[in-house]
């Protein structure tokens, strides 16, 4: 005969399965809802009139309308310098749907990279890219040759600026800035991503462009440092900041983007090209001119890839949102970091892609929710997906 305590407990268990369900219903009911809807492909390897292209390197702004425009390098297979073309896709709906894909420069056989895009206060829309000659590159490879120092040789690179004043239905021819952006001895200059328009103190209207610079080593090799790229009048002249300087005695700070925080200072995040696993930090307090010496961001770990920073303002908050790959080696983990307090303390968010994320861009869109555009499936896509503050996990 059952004891009185185990009997109880037997004629209990389905009340407590009841209200275990129940416990297990509200929960699910009160957490935030997860970005459960599948990226768009915006941008897919594929076959044209028997050549095949692949996509790479994604640029994502809102302009002061709320249109989208995603802007990325349409490659002939998938090498750096493949005869690229930089194509564009635009969206009037928060990215719910885009236009068909546009060319909107190209360069015959010579190779258009690093497209890099700021939206200016007066509804201008920045594009910058380099340009390098065919079989040229910023180092030596089995297809390619290391470029040369200099502006106007056959193998030297060069940077160009284009703008639109239409949201991106049009685009103005391009403008030489070699000389205004790159110093003497570098190779090459650029960076993808986006750049800024500063909106605080002394420098407020300053347009700045994250750089990486490139400099020659040997007869093959090269090294890179950041630096950034400002104008005071709109875009027509520009100056170079002072180079970042690095912990150690060789720079390494590769492709970067950058932040204006509520203070007015600057936020430079820089992937680091020497191998490491973390993130490189540099500040400015004088609108870009000069940079504090890079530290390292060791709160999260990241392969050395192209990540994403941008300030996060909307109903009450603002905070920065930091994603890339959360991965000591490869690609993989694709997650949202974020910070209270202007980067000096990183949480994490939330994983938004599983599998494989490389270079990829946040934008605030018009609707308060976050768009990313991201590399995906070993760099065969470019998709565009959105999410909220609750989609992520932070109150």
């Amino acid at each position: 005969m059952p004891s009185r305590l185990r009997l109880t407990l037997l004629l209990g268990m389905p009340l407590l399965l009841i209200a275990s369900t129940s416990m297990v219903t509200q929960l699910a009911a009160e957490e935030p809802s997860s970005h459960a809807k599948e990226p768009q492909v915006l941008f897919e390897y594929e076959t044209l009139n028997g050549e095949e292209y692949g996509y790479r390197i994604p640029s994502l702004v809102k302009t002061n309308s709320g249109a989208l425009l995603a802007v990325a390098e349409r490659r002939l297979g998938l090498h750096d310098h493949s005869e690229n073309d930089l194509v564009m896709r635009r969206s009037t709906d928060n990215g719910k749907t885009w236009s068909s894909i546009e060319l909107i420069a190209e360069a015959g056989s010579d190779s258009l990279n690093d497209p890099c895009m700021i939206v200016l206060d007066s509804g201008r829309i920045l594009l910058r890219y380099i340009h390098f000659p065919h079989g040229v590159h910023a180092r030596k490879t089995d297809h390619t040759v290391r470029a040369l120092a200099g502006y106007d040789g056959p193998k030297n690179v060069r940077l160009f600026l284009m703008h639109s004043d239409d949201e991106g239905q049009s685009w103005s021819e391009p403008r030489d800035v070699t000389r205004a952006f790159r110093r003497e001895g570098a190779i090459s200059l650029g960076s993808p991503g986006v750049g800024i328009q500063l909106t605080t103190g002394e420098h407020a209207g300053r347009i700045l462009f994250p750089n990486y610079e490139v400099f020659p080593v040997g007869d093959a090799d090269r090294y890179t440092r950041n630096s950034a790229s400002y104008s005071d009048d709109d875009g027509e002249t520009w100056h170079l900041s002072e180079p970042i300087a690095e912990p150690t005695e060789q720079g390494q700070g590769n492709e970067a983007q950058v932040v204006e925080l509520a203070t007015g200072e600057l936020l430079l995040s820089s992937r680091d090209q020497d191998g490491g696993i973390y993130r490189k930090l540099s500040r400015s307090t004088d609108g870009g001119e000069t940079w504090s010496t890079h530290t390292f961001l060791t709160e999260f770990v990241t392969p050395h890839c192209m990540a994403s920073l941008i300030r996060y303002q909307h109903d009450g908050e603002d905070l920065l949102l930091h994603c890339g790959p959360n991965s000591r080696r490869w690609r993989l983990h694709g997650t949202v970091f974020y910070s209270r307090d202007g980067g000096e303390h990183w949480l994490t968010a939330r994983e938004i892609e599983p599998e494989y994320l490389g270079y990829n861009v946040l934008c605030q869109l018009a609707n308060g929710r976050i768009g990313c555009l991201y590399e995906t499936e070993d760099c065969l896509k470019i998709v565009f997906t959105d999410f909220s503050l609750d989609d992520l996990f932070i109150k």
